[in-house]
């Protein structure tokens, strides 16, 4: 009896022992991977899904009233997760597979539920498993950057649909458009880390929801201040640091494309930081900490699409003309449109996305210190290219976000009841708050 427990307890450390080592041998036997490219993925995916989690939700919470802070962290960590599910089910089957139409507009479904990828299955240098997840942390944050329009005043369970329906009808055709295979990307637009399928797809989106919503009540006139600049602070850090993820880890190696990727996306949110607080300054007579949060944010997306084709000196052109840019689209074209924007997402995001976009065809030219330009192109050739691709986001996510709020209104209606909106949407929709004092 003895010999016996003696023999079961010996074969199950074993069985353990072999558990605990399969996945180590069956890497081993990948010799396709690149263990550096690997490694430097592995990190740069960490840190993009780290700019949403935590990052946008700190930003986005010390932004709003204290009475809805909560609810921003929670739309933040919903939309993580709906579109995580999504993303296996289909998106990014349809978002990376080359499809069979023409035009190439849409992926198939050849990798839906991720059937057919293990740990043996490659993506160039780096396991498909891990390219997928990369690619899911753009996927998620899009949708994320979007909401920060129609803050303080739209239902849970809206929010959830809208994400759930965007991400398959307007951010997964567009990153095939651009990534997957699809026509602009035959027509070598260029856009590195997601100038048009992230920050101008995102800015546009929260616009068209933001005028199917209508303002905050008690917008322009009642003063809506951010209620923790402190919060807002930290999550712009957040965003710095988990961008170098974002721009760097779209080489998908560990390389000199990633390396420059990194040094011209520091450069260029010095540069938008520094741009906004000297014109604000000498506009508001003071320098403000958010207009340095805001400069920053607007000189990583402007160098979001040029990261891995422009030279340091691009860099710091693009960096500060979306610093000025961001100025004047808040405090001049917002005003203007009188759409309550709540957390500026169009007027930074989708200004500076459009602007790194067309810069990002001028100084890519190697004559300007850029990596050069698709062969056979000029300057004024590139521009075109990139002016399409800026045009038919818009135009695409314009009509299919504008349709998708309006059915969503009449189906389950978008915003939360005047009593809920007075009352914050912590307590309202979630039975929390975010400080109990």
């Amino acid at each position: 009896m003895r010999a016996f427990r003696r023999f079961v307890t010996s074969f199950a450390l074993f069985s353990l022992v072999v558990t605990l080592l399969a996945p180590m041998a069956a890497w081993a036997g990948n010799g396709d991977a690149s263990p550096g490219d690997t490694a430097w993925m592995l990190t740069a995916t960490a840190l993009v899904l780290a700019m949403t989690l935590p990052g946008l939700s700190l930003f986005y919470s010390g932004l709003v009233r204290a009475k809805n802070a909560l609810s921003l962290m929670a739309q933040c960590f919903a939309i993580a997760a709906i579109v995580t599910v999504l993303w296996v089910v289909c998106g990014y089957s349809l978002a990376f597979t080359p499809g069979h139409a023409a035009p190439a507009v849409i992926g198939d479904l050849s990798r839906a539920f991720l059937m057919g990828v293990d740990s043996q299955t490659m993506s160039g240098g780096i396991p498909e498993s891990l390219f997928l997840t990369f690619q899911l942390t753009f996927a998620i944050i899009t949708p994320a950057l979007a909401i920060g329009s129609v803050a303080e005043r739209m239902r849970f369970s809206a929010v959830l649909w809208f994400a759930a329906l965007w991400l398959l009808l307007v951010y997964v055709p567009i990153a095939h458009w651009v990534w997957g295979g699809g026509w602009l990307q035959g027509l070598d637009a260029l856009d590195f880390a997601g100038g048009t399928v992230v920050h101008i797809n995102a800015g546009v989106a929260g616009l068209v929801a933001a005028w199917r919503l209508g303002p905050r009540r008690g917008w322009p006139v009642t003063a809506m201040p951010p209620h923790s600049l402190m919060l807002t602070m930290a999550g712009a850090g957040l965003l710095w640091v988990g961008w170098f993820g974002f721009n760097a880890g779209s080489a998908l190696a560990a390389d000199g494309s990633a390396a420059m990727a990194l040094g011209v996306t520091q450069a260029a949110t010095a540069a938008g930081a520094l741009a906004w607080m000297i014109l604000e300054w000498r506009w508001h007579r003071r320098p403000s900490a958010l207009g340095l949060a805001s400069g920053a944010v607007a000189g990583l997306v402007a160098i979001t699409p040029a990261a891995g084709f422009v030279g340091f000196a691009g860099a710091l052109v693009i960096g500060a003309a979306a610093g000025v840019a961001g100025v004047l689209a808040v405090n001049l074209l917002k005003p203007r449109l009188k759409i309550d924007d709540s957390l500026d997402a169009f007027f930074i995001h989708g200004v500076a996305g459009v602007l790194g976009a067309l810069l990002t065809g001028v100084f890519a030219a190697e004559s300007l210190g850029g990596a050069g330009l698709p062969a056979g192109r000029g300057i004024l050739d590139q521009l075109g290219v990139q002016a399409l691709a800026v045009v038919a986001t818009f135009v695409y996510d314009g009509i299919v976000t504008g349709v998708i709020v309006v059915l969503l209104d009449r189906v389950i209606g978008l915003r939360v009841s005047k009593d809920e909106e007075i009352e914050g949407l912590d307590l309202a929709l979630h039975g929390e708050r975010a400080y109990d004092l």
